[in-house]
């Protein structure tokens, strides 16, 4: 049994967590900077140590800081949460070797899926479908250069350690390789410490499809369904839904299977997600899998009532998952609210959030840890909150949203409120005709 969790985050999914473990009867344990002092994560856990000043590197990335708070605490477990150590397999390490039980896989587990070199070689086992690409990393301009013409123009140069569209760079013909290696492998030096390159085959017009899944320790895997995240801004995502409307019941069978023998590979224990690339003839291939709960989770917890958080814990005090699978039984529609100027590049807007209205109503959940008078720092990520529209048909839920945005007052930030109110009365978007390239077209109107 865990009788008492810290949770190693911040924000809305530190609260999140907390929720779910007051249901559970699970004490909890709040960590925070010195910047976060007043935060509601802070207020509602059982216990709150402070870690360190307000810069990630002094606070909720010091793996010091946060085993002395288990310690002083008595915690028996670690939650990561998202971001931050979620992915730190040397933090997964550590707390396996002080007997203190990390909610969320081992850290081989975390490694198999972290390179994503590995990752792709082991899918290739696996018969799980990856984009046609160089096995290994490229060793030089001439070894880009040869790849990409037995590949086929357009490619895509990626860093192995990467994420978050850095060290990542588009090319569509010979010209442009060399600027683009070197580019490429400078910027995924400075992002990750690892200047590893690979290449793959440029997927044109694709969708952004994740599988949701969850394993035990005995080797069940189950899948819940899809999110659609193909609303992007340079690989950032901005609104997720669930089911896709690109989904044919056909492709997510097929696409839910793929992700289960991905997990399968790996033994993979908590939930995690499967990340694919679907093409407009809805060819999908594996891209990575995030080993980690995610920020869109409650968009699959709304159309299929279930809470992941809470699975995450079962899984991890040794209960088995059913081995089912599920099927969207609503349509869910989140979209991030960011302290963020959308008619100014998309620029942060820290702050202090002077009036605050949240929606409210049939079909509409908010999950946030803002209220008036609380102060968006520049030291994090600017998500105010993730709001969700629910309802029986993807239509409905767009009204829904449309609805709650207009009734969702934030002052004293700038915020995406704006865009997202353009984009659920965008023609292309209501017929569901959007792929990731959707943002390079999208004109924001004042």
């Amino acid at each position: 049994m865990i009788n008492k969790i810290l949770i190693a985050n911040r924000g809305e999914i530190a609260l999140r967590i907390i929720r779910t473990c007051k249901e559970m009867g699970i004490k909890t344990v709040a960590v925070y900077s010195t910047a976060d002092s007043e935060s509601l994560h802070v207020k509602f856990a059982d216990e709150a140590v402070c870690i360190g000043k307000p810069a990630s590197t002094d606070s909720y990335l010091n793996i010091p800081n946060i085993m002395s708070a288990i310690e002083i605490t008595n915690a028996d477990a670690v939650h990561p949460g998202y971001g931050f150590l979620a992915e730190n397999a040397k933090f997964a390490d550590i707390c396996a070797e002080s007997k203190i039980k990390f909610i969320g896989p081992t850290a081989s587990m975390i490694n198999s899926m972290g390179d994503k070199v590995t990752a792709k070689e082991t899918m290739i086992k696996a018969g799980v479908p990856v984009v046609p690409g160089v096995e290994g990393l490229l060793q030089s301009v001439e070894h880009a250069k040869s790849s990409a013409k037995e590949i086929g123009y357009p490619v895509i140069l990626k860093a192995t350690a990467g994420g978050g569209g850095k060290g990542m760079r588009i090319v569509w013909e010979e010209s442009e390789i060399e600027k683009a290696y070197d580019t490429a492998k400078m910027e995924a030096a400075a992002s990750f410490k690892n200047d590893g390159i690979y290449m793959e085959k440029f997927v044109e017009e694709p969708r952004h499809i994740e599988i949701q899944i969850v394993g035990d320790q005995y080797g069940n895997v189950s899948h819940l369904s899809e999110r659609d995240c193909s609303i992007q801004r340079r690989h950032q995502k901005l609104v997720e839904e669930s089911p896709s409307p690109f989904m044919t019941d056909e492709l997510r069978k097929a696409m839910g299977e793929a992700a289960k023998k991905a997990a399968a590979a790996i033994n993979y224990e908590s939930v995690g997600t499967v990340e694919f690339l679907v093409d407009k003839h809805r060819n999908f291939y594996f891209m990575e899998m995030n080993t980690r709960i995610q920020v869109e989770h409650c968009v699959t917890e709304e159309v299929i009532n279930f809470d992941l958080i809470k699975e995450q814990i079962k899984v991890a005090m040794g209960e088995k998952v059913s081995g089912i699978d599920y099927l969207p039984q609503m349509h869910a529609i989140e979209c991030r609210i960011n302290a963020e100027d959308p008619y100014n590049d998309f620029r942060p807007s820290p702050g202090k959030i002077t009036t605050l209205h949240v929606p409210g109503g049939h079909g509409v959940r908010v999950d946030s840890h803002v209220y008036a008078g609380y102060t968006i720092s520049p030291y994090y990520d600017s998500m105010i909150a993730k709001l969700i529209a629910i309802a029986r048909t993807r239509e409905e839920a767009i009204n829904t949203m449309q609805r709650a945005l207009s009734e969702y007052i934030i002052e004293g930030v700038k915020t995406t409120i704006p865009f997202h109110q353009q984009l659920m009365q965008d023609e292309k978007f209501r017929s569901g005709d959007f792929n990731t390239k959707f943002m390079e077209t999208f004109v924001l109107k004042k």
